[in-house]
């Protein structure tokens, strides 16, 4: 598996186990976990896009 894949796995792990902090932190009614869980989902995401990004271009740029 290329280094870069496993990253992305990573980061797609790290989004659902935020995700699922969000339904643990309603069912808790803990509005602390709940905006901590969207900001490191905000933030996995974010990260995952702009890695995807910088691969696809560092791939163009190969190829031409």
């Amino acid at each position: 598996m290329k280094k870069e894949n496993l990253l992305f796995l990573l980061l797609a792990a790290i989004t659902v186990a935020c995700i699922m902090s969000i339904g643990i932190a309603v069912a808790e009614r803990s509005i602390i976990i709940a905006l901590l869980a969207v900001a490191g989902v905000i933030l996995a995401m974010g990260l995952g896009f702009t890695l995807k990004k910088r691969v696809r271009e560092n791939n163009q740029s190969e190829i031409n």
